[in-house]
């Protein structure tokens, strides 16, 4: 018998939505005869950001080109968490998100939702391992990258945290297992995890299979974190590593089925001094995509990302920031030149630089307001949903962004 596309779907968003509803239930309700120290640890958060984004060229977030800009960029979250046990922590969260694409906010789904259990925990170490639907540990910010008050701007570096296929790198359905290790110089920590990784519509669209009949599912993937603290995290440095995989199967016979498979490497730096920061992270990036019977389809490339990062804080509430960010999608052909000799697109759609100033300010502990701007050479990070067509997009570009953040 053959499950359609749209029945697969509706059974892992059936899937999903049981275990928010388990998991939310379990955090509101607890045991029947719960004592008030476990009440006591319940903890219930918020938070909310909407965007203006303008663009001269290219759109980005919805129609970010046109006359008004874009409202199309949203985030709205509820998070809770409870202790049952002294070791045993229960934590879920519930995201809708709205970035441009069909201009409609998505419906609540399980951002993460976990049964956190610690086998060891005193002074000295801490074992824990993570059960449910786990984020993702790589770089510096991708763990806490849906709220805003974590991320140093309103757009995290795009050559290292991709927007334009954000679900394969936010979560994954499995096992996590973390240590961490207290010395007198500093804190060493290490996360490793396997499970299914989300393979959401915008990765099918970056690959170019949104007119495709077929599947993708997501396969077991792994990835893992090694993550050093100095001095109270005056020096941090941490090494992250993935193979993430998925499978598209297609009801197309002529083209069969395909696997695709993506295996970063990034190397994060950073010190931090009273009143500013200096960041940087670099990745090495290998993707493909084999298997099917038009060979066309098929590729296997490595790009290379970098940026370096400076925020400096000033008048206590007030922080700017200066960025470069780099991104070739194939080393091998840095310039987008034999790509568009082949007649796949235009070159500049295989890099970007850009580069970024920021402000931010912390009006209160509750709200946050943020501006930036970006000078763009090239297209390789700009999302596909918003740009259907590369050929008509323009290789420099200029992006205005406001954002209004409220958490609680």
């Amino acid at each position: 018998m053959t499950v359609s596309k749209s029945s697969r779907s509706s059974e892992r968003c059936h899937r999903c939505g049981m275990l928010a509803g388990s998991l939310l239930l379990a955090l509101t309700a607890g045991p029947l005869h719960a004592d008030s120290d476990m009440l006591d640890t319940l903890q219930l958060h918020g938070f909310l950001s909407q965007a203006l984004v303008i663009t001269d060229h290219n759109d980005f977030f919805g129609p970010s080109s046109q006359e008004d800009g874009s409202l199309e960029y949203t985030e709205i979250g509820a998070n809770a968490s409870l202790r049952p046990h002294e070791d045993v922590l229960i934590a879920a969260q519930v995201l809708s998100r709205r970035a441009g694409a069909d201009g409609k906010i998505s419906r609540p789904k399980l951002d993460y939702g976990v049964i956190d259990y610690q086998m060891v925990s005193n002074q000295q170490s801490t074992l824990g391992i993570q059960l449910g639907r786990f984020k993702n540990p790589f770089g510096f910010y991708n763990q806490t990258r849906d709220v805003a008050f974590t991320r140093p701007s309103i757009l995290l570096p795009q050559s290292i945290y991709f927007d334009r296929t954000r679900s394969l790198g936010m979560s994954a359905d499995g096992a996590l297992i973390y240590t961490e290790h207290r010395m007198p110089s500093g804190t060493l920590r290490l996360q490793a995890g396997t499970g299914d990784t989300q393979a959401g519509d915008d990765l099918r669209s970056t690959l170019r299979f949104e007119d495709t009949p077929g599947d993708l599912e997501p396969r077991p993937s792994a990835i893992a974190q090694l993550r050093y603290e100095h001095d109270g995290g005056r020096i941090v440095a941490a090494l992250s590593a993935a193979d993430v995989n998925a499978r598209f199967a297609s009801e197309v016979p002529a083209l069969g089925t395909g696997d695709f498979s993506f295996q970063p490497w990034i190397v994060s730096l950073q010190y931090n001094a009273e009143l500013w920061s200096l960041t940087g992270e670099f990745a090495l990036r290998n993707s493909s995509l084999q298997g099917f019977n038009d060979p066309r389809v098929n590729f296997d490339q490595t790009g290379e990302s970098w940026y370096v990062q400076y925020t400096r804080r000033f008048l206590d509430d007030w922080q700017w920031l200066v960025r470069y960010d780099s991104l070739v999608s194939n080393r091998d052909d840095p310039s987008g030149s034999r790509y568009a000799a082949s007649g796949a697109g235009p070159a500049h759609s295989q890099y970007a630089n850009d580069f970024t100033l920021g402000l931010q300010w912390n009006a209160t502990s509750r709200v946050l307001l943020a501006a930036e701007y970006h000078r763009v050479d090239g297209t390789g990070w700009l999302p596909t949903q918003d740009n259907p067509d590369p050929d008509e997009t323009r290789r420099r570009w200029d992006m205005l962004l406001f954002q209004f953040s409220l958490r609680f």
